[in-house]
């Protein structure tokens, strides 16, 4: 597996809570330099709830309207397509944001990489969310399977700036997929119908295979991290291990790395059980999001031992990004990862 060192390397999912990129770049590379081959610029300013900010400018498009219904996961009205429009050719969306923030954010990573303060080698990492969690979220049924359409181009169109700013072999894109699994638990309401699964794997393979050869490529699978909770309890990795069966399969392009989280509460064989059908390619690493401040190292060494019975090669991550996180709490957190990385 990739990393700058010995021991479990260690994937930082992305959000972190530091006022600017910089402060992130230095404390990640200050505590876990030796374990991480990726660093993310902390989703810092109006990036700092996942993709709470998209909701702002899906209101600047003139074919989208906010409409009063009872909000699914979010308390903000979403949205819903105007009369008359029957095409995404019609809709008009703005720049979505990512582009101009990891180009910003490339700057500063590329000095301390100069100067050394970030290890030679080390990528880059963009989280991109799937249009499916944006459309979920933000635009009520009738209205989504358009919106994911040109949304999509939008975010095709900010993935080709970035790769066209920062060098390939020195970027990591990330995608991020959570209200996948609330419709895959039967809890959101959504528009896929029949063969759900399918049409949620062949989606994530399609952004998998936007991104250029060169650049990594991995997946962050989550249950939501809002007020420290999923938004429902997995029974066990099934649901997970399915999503990246199904994208490993049908991507053109290698994954480089998946994630996958898992509950604070889970240290049992029953939650681990379905790694065992785990059907990813060569050389796509699995991360595993087994540390918690909850239990301290002693609680995420028992959910290593249990993992480690299914599947004892991966490497180790929290279950989501630490932005929702008090900001004392943080080198702690560093630390725990740094020493069971090493043990």
């Amino acid at each position: 597996m990739n990393g700058t060192g010995t021991g479990r390397p260690v994937h930082l999912v992305g959000s972190a809570p530091y006022a600017t990129a910089e402060e992130m770049f230095r404390a990640a590379a200050e505590h876990l330099g030796a374990h991480i081959a990726r660093l993310p610029d902390g989703e810092v300013g109006e990036r700092d709830s996942w993709i709470k900010w998209q909701h702002a400018r899906i209101g600047r498009s003139p074919q989208f309207r906010p409409v009063e219904v009872d909000p699914v996961y979010v308390p903000v009205p979403p949205y819903a397509l105007v009369e008359g429009v029957t095409s995404a050719d019609e809709i008009e969306l703005p720049d979505l944001g990512y582009a101009d923030a990891a180009i910003d954010s490339f700057k500063t990573f590329d000095r301390l990489t100069a100067d050394g303060t970030i290890a030679p080698g080390v990528r880059f990492q963009v989280g991109l969310p799937t249009p499916l969690s944006v459309a979920s979220i933000y635009v009520v049924p009738p209205s989504r399977a358009l919106f994911e359409q040109v949304y999509g181009r939008a975010m095709g169109k900010e993935l080709d700036r970035i790769v066209a700013a920062i060098p390939a072999d020195r970027l990591a894109i990330q995608w991020e997929a959570a209200v996948e699994f609330a419709l895959l638990e039967g809890i959101m309401p959504g528009h896929l119908g029949d063969g759900m699964l399918d049409g949620i794997a062949e989606r994530l393979a399609g952004c998998v295979d936007l991104v250029p050869a060169g650049a990594e490529c991995g997946l962050h699978l989550c249950y939501g991290d809002s007020g420290h909770k999923h938004f429902c309890e997995p029974s066990d990795a099934g649901h997970l291990v399915a999503v990246a069966n199904g994208v490993s399969a049908k991507a053109g392009r290698a994954i480089d790395w998946v994630h996958m989280p898992v509950p604070k509460e889970r240290d049992d064989d029953a939650y681990f059980a379905p790694l065992a059908g785990l059907a990813l390619k060569p050389g796509c690493e699995l991360y595993l999001g087994l540390v918690h401040t909850t239990g301290g190292i002693a609680g995420t060494r028992r959910r290593i031992a249990a993992a480690e019975k299914v599947v004892p090669e991966f490497g180790i991550a929290t279950e989501c990004g630490f932005g929702r996180r008090p900001p004392e709490t943080i080198p702690a957190l560093f630390r725990q990862h740094a020493e069971v990385a090493e043990g």
